[in-house]
């Protein structure tokens, strides 16, 4: 997240999100889809210029073009790039024109293969911001130690594990709402400490002006109450920021028949239900979270998306229902069913000792596997363990980037479904869903997706996560969304 938000600041890209998850103008000023979603025309503002630099002209910045675009792009998917975000133009039609056009100065134009309606919102990803051809091809693999782009803020130095410090771009194109030049702050510090006590400390004695997220529990209760709320000692110093953030935790299991030989009794729905009844999802986030998120009783597709509205209900806490199942699955109080080996990282293992916990009482035995996160993650993309925890953090705000989880042809390692989960009339619906550019008839099929998801069983949804930020109170205008992006250029410091 860290990379994201220093990215944010230096680059921009066509289109950018605002903070209610819109895409909205940001170097193109607008833009047209054709009827059919296979072309993308973007207009170009003629405002926008590169930071100042010694490879340019007189050291001074030049005008983007949609060239630049051009370059950008093809540089992705070069193989010498070795960029991670080459998956980004997976749809894009690269037999037409190389699947981008510059079509003049101001026109730049987009082909894919196939409609992909959540197109426009990859486009805000930070990997679709636009670099200039000669000064990134000239430092290479400098490029990234000395970047050069078009945001609020210009790279001024970087001492690598301590400081990065960025300069306000007097040469930015964007304004406020009464006209008025961004960004307002003259620098922004970022440093780079890997203990979370101190970040803690060094934010309480006022040193840093902001602290996102609560990684290290143990201050977890100095700053916000049993209910999710601000400690009332600290209204009068300290503003806490929060929504949700598209951000599902869960549980994975693996769907085949057997592994390593041994049979896999949580290819049974009925079992894979009776765990999903099994405990106290409510109770769990009240006691262990803080009520941090919101409790998983819904779909996969966490709130906070386009199209929620028709969010569909998940699973409660019903005991009952639990045995019941157990008992239809020929595990009468789980007499017969074997121990169930659930894969996790230290970071959850409350969690997971919790719904051992209560799974226990149902009939349910767990035994709760902690590995490295690395090895962890090994695990889980080879296929090698049946039970184990995931998540699954947004990279563009529309909810195929949730269900593409389940899509039979994204099967690991190739792609992201990781429970192997296979279902005809699943795909057909998202098949369909990509084949629209209407958006109701779209948030209609994702719910149907989301509907089967939950019948079927093949996760359980553990909690939706939440962002949450504190700043001083001499701090104004930070915002953020539930990508938790973070854009400092309306912020102020009195």
């Amino acid at each position: 997240m860290g990379n994201i938000w220093a990215t944010t600041q230096l680059f921009n890209g066509l289109v950018q999100l605002n903070d209610k998850m819109e895409v909205v103008p940001s170097i193109a000023n607008r833009w047209q889809v054709s009827e059919d979603g296979l072309v993308y025309r973007f207009f170009l503002r003629n405002d926008v210029a590169f930071h100042n630099h010694e490879l340019f002209e007189n050291g001074t910045g030049r005008r983007v073009v949609a060239q630049d675009f051009q370059y950008s792009f093809k540089r992705i998917l070069d193989d010498a790039t070795l960029s991670p975000g080459r998956w980004i133009f997976n749809a894009v039609d690269l037999k037409k024109q190389g699947g981008f056009h510059a079509v003049n100065d101001s026109v730049f134009e987009i082909y894919l293969k196939h409609s992909f309606p959540p197109f426009l919102g990859i486009l805000s990803m930070q990997y679709c911001s636009v670099v200039p051809k000669e000064v990134a091809e000239k430092l290479g693999k400098d490029f990234g130690r000395k970047p050069i782009g078009t945001g609020a803020f210009k790279f001024k130095e970087w001492y690598e594990g301590i400081k990065l410090v960025l300069h306000k771009n007097e040469n930015y194109f964007e304004t406020d709402n009464t006209g008025a030049k961004l960004p307002y702050l003259d620098a922004v510090g970022v440093s780079f400490i890997p203990d979370p006590q101190s970040i803690f400390l060094e934010f309480m004695k006022g040193n840093f002006d902001m602290l996102s997220g609560l990684e290290d529990g143990s201050y977890t209760d100095a700053l916000i109450t049993s209910n999710g709320n601000l400690q009332p000692e600290m209204k009068d110093d300290i503003i806490m920021l929060s929504q949700p953030f598209l951000n599902t935790e869960y549980l994975g299991f693996l769907l085949q028949d057997t592994i390593d030989g041994t049979s896999n009794p949580l290819n049974n729905k009925l079992i894979r239900q009776a765990i999903n009844y099994g405990f106290d999802r409510v109770k769990m986030m009240r006691y262990i979270r803080n009520n941090i998120g919101s409790a998983g009783t819904h779909g996969f597709l966490p709130t906070g998306l386009p199209g929620e509205e028709l969010r569909v209900d998940g699973y409660d806490y019903n005991p009952r229902k639990a045995k019941q199942l157990l008992a239809e699955a020929g595990f009468p109080n789980g007499k017969g069913l074997p121990e169930i080996p659930l894969h996790t990282t230290s970071q959850y293992l409350d969690l997971c000792e919790y719904m051992q916990h209560q799974l226990q009482e149902v009939g349910i035995k767990l035994r709760i596997e902690v590995n490295p996160g690395a090895t962890h993650g090994a695990f889980v993309a080879n296929s090698q363990v049946p039970f184990f925890r995931k998540s699954w953090i947004a990279d563009y705000a529309d909810a195929e980037n949730y269900l593409s989880l389940f899509y039979s042809k994204n099967l690991t390692p190739n792609g992201p479904n990781y429970t192997l989960f296979s279902n005809i009339n699943y795909d057909l619906l998202y098949e369909a869903s990509l084949a629209t550019t209407v958006d109701s008839l779209r948030y209609s099929y994702y719910a149907q997706m989301d509907s089967i998801i939950v019948e079927e069983a093949p996760v359980v949804v553990l909690y939706y996560d939440q962002v949450l930020r504190f700043v001083h109170k001499n701090v104004s205008g930070l915002t953020s969304n539930s990508m938790n992006g973070l854009s400092l250029k309306t912020v102020r410091k009195d």
